[in-house]
């Protein structure tokens, strides 16, 4: 990520709060999170910055991202298989 201009502040406290929850759940992948849990913990006030950082990290290949658009269940973020060539 250190080497990736298109990467901002944002992605990467987003991406740090993401890597917290893997972690509390196990490290399984996928794991399900919620918008408003999450923004707290990357420090993120603004739901459209949030939806734009999340998709932008999909889009970049750091997550895989399957939004629920249901308010009672979470979405689903896959981590990346990095060993895979």
């Amino acid at each position: 990520m250190g080497s990736d201009k298109r990467v901002l502040a944002t992605h990467v406290s987003l991406f740090t709060a993401l890597f917290i929850f893997w972690q509390r759940e196990g490290f399984i992948s996928p794991f399900a999170i919620t918008r408003k849990t999450v923004m707290a913990y990357a420090k993120i006030a603004s739901i459209a910055t949030y939806h734009k950082c999340i998709r932008e990290l999909d889009e970049y290949g750091y997550i895989r991202y399957q939004p629920s658009f249901h308010p009672a269940k979470g979405s689903f973020v896959y981590w990346p298989d990095w060993n895979k060539s």
